[in-house]
């Protein structure tokens, strides 16, 4: 006999929030489970959108050094101000 419970995502992190933190970790680290090739897939794609934005602002991904590409990405999470670089 199979039963079905039918819960609200408020139901759901409210019985998450009980368990104790092992094994919380444990159930955020299920749902984070990716295979590899969804995680290169992703990569590639996060890599298209990098190397796109460089070549909106007339920079070059494969030619930065690495402080470069560091600034560059910083820039980018702080919207607050404007890429310079």
């Amino acid at each position: 006999m199979n039963l079905t419970l039918e819960l609200t995502t408020e139901q759901v992190i409210d019985l998450v929030q009980q368990m104790p933190p092992e094994e919380k970790f444990l159930v955020v680290r299920a749902l984070t489970k990716e295979t590899p090739a969804e995680r290169e897939e992703r990569m590639k794609y996060a890599e298209s959108k990098v190397r796109e934005l460089c070549a909106q602002r007339g920079l070059d991904w494969d030619a930065m050094t690495e402080d470069e590409r560091l600034y560059f990405i910083d820039d980018l999470v702080h919207e607050d101000r404007e890429c310079n670089r």
